[in-house]
Formats: C-alpha cells, structure tokens, sequence
C-alpha cells in the first residue's frame, strides 16, 4: 500500500482530486489533480531552481471537499496541505517557488513577504512533523 519514496522537500500531488468544485475532470475525461501533476513536472523540468523539490504522485490526500490538492513536506518541517487550483502552469509555479522558499527554510515557516501570490490563499491545513508541535 505504500511505496517508498525520497525523504526530502517534496510537493505530493493528489492525483484524483476534482477539476473544481462543480466538475470532476475536464474534456478529455482526466482528473483535476492529474493535470496539477502534470503541470508540477512540467514546470520543474523547465526550471533548475526546482532540482531540489521532488514533485511526488498519491492517489486521494482525503481533501476531497477542497479540489487540486497538494501535500508540502520535507523531513523535520511543518508541511501543509494546499488547494483549490487551476491545474495549469500558474499554479504550479507558484507552489514550486513557495517551495524553494519552503525548502531553505529551519522549520517549514516561509515569511509571509515571500509568499507567491499565486499561493495566498490555497492554504487548507498544516501539520507538525513528528515529534514536534508548533509554537
């Protein structure tokens, strides 16, 4: 049920999240969170600022009353759960570059000032790594 992956800055992409909250795939008959996945891969690949943050694949994060979700971890940080995105370019750059900042930081906290507009927002929920809680 589980596969193991790298440890290290990572943005999950839930792949079967819905297109928005009224449709569940788009013309072609593909997923929300497919399309945001694709667009993750696309635009890192594009972009050696991104060689740092892996862009990971999982069916279903259970945010299924938000649509196009992402899971933000890396190792010892908060990591948070973002949504409500167009799968497209513009989205998937943004959490890119909150990611690079995400990734430099001590403990998952990015500075508000350094937030991508394109992020502000999306936030749905953050959680504390294990062992820990925030302050």
């Amino acid at each position: 049920m589980l596969k193991r992956v790298e440890a290290g800055p990572a943005v999950v992409a839930c792949t079967t999240c819905r297109l928005s909250r009224e449709e569940q795939e788009d013309e072609a008959g593909v997923r929300g969170g497919a399309r945001l996945a694709e667009a993750l891969r696309a635009v890192k690949a594009s972009d050696g600022r991104y060689a740092g943050i892996a862009v990971q694949e999982m069916p279903c994060l259970f945010a299924c009353a938000e649509f196009c979700t992402i899971h933000l971890r890396a190792p010892g940080k908060i990591s948070y759960v973002l949504g409500r995105f167009t799968p497209d370019e513009e989205a998937a750059r943004a959490i890119l570059d909150y990611a690079v900042h995400y990734a430099a930081s001590e403990h998952g906290r990015v500075p508000f000032r350094d937030w991508p507009q394109g992020v502000k927002g999306h936030f749905i929920t953050r959680s504390p790594p294990e062992g820990h809680v925030a302050e």
